[in-house]
């Protein structure tokens, strides 16, 4: 398969189709599901003597992020919690605690012996 035909196929995956889902009616209560999604693709190709190459690739990163909720009181925007993102931001935040207080410490005794 050729990069032209790989980037052919994928402009088809980057549509709103992807982002907004089907609306869901029920009850007089519309719900229209939201999604974040990012592409990103490369190619190339080159002549090595008498032979010819090309490859390329792509890829694609699709995540829930909302839906909007529509009813008689109007309309309301429902996030996403994304709980994996929330413990690894938590332990991000602990590491670098942990570590800057290591730190501290280390420069703490050294001034203390150097006394």
């Amino acid at each position: 398969m050729s990069v032209k035909n790989i980037f052919e196929r994928a402009t088809g995956v980057l549509t709103a189709e992807r982002v907004f889902a089907p609306a869901q009616t029920v009850d007089g209560i519309t719900v229209i599901p939201v999604g974040s999604i990012r592409g990103g693709g490369g190619g190339g190709g080159g002549t090595d003597g008498t032979q010819n190459g090309e490859g390329g690739g792509f890829g694609v990163d699709a995540r829930p992020v909302g839906a909007f909720v529509i009813d008689s009181d109007g309309v309301r925007w429902k996030p996403v919690i994304d709980v994996g993102r929330i413990v690894l931001g938590c332990q991000i935040v602990a590491v670098a605690w942990l570590w800057f207080r290591w730190r501290a410490d280390r420069a703490r005794i050294a001034a203390t012996n150097a006394s």
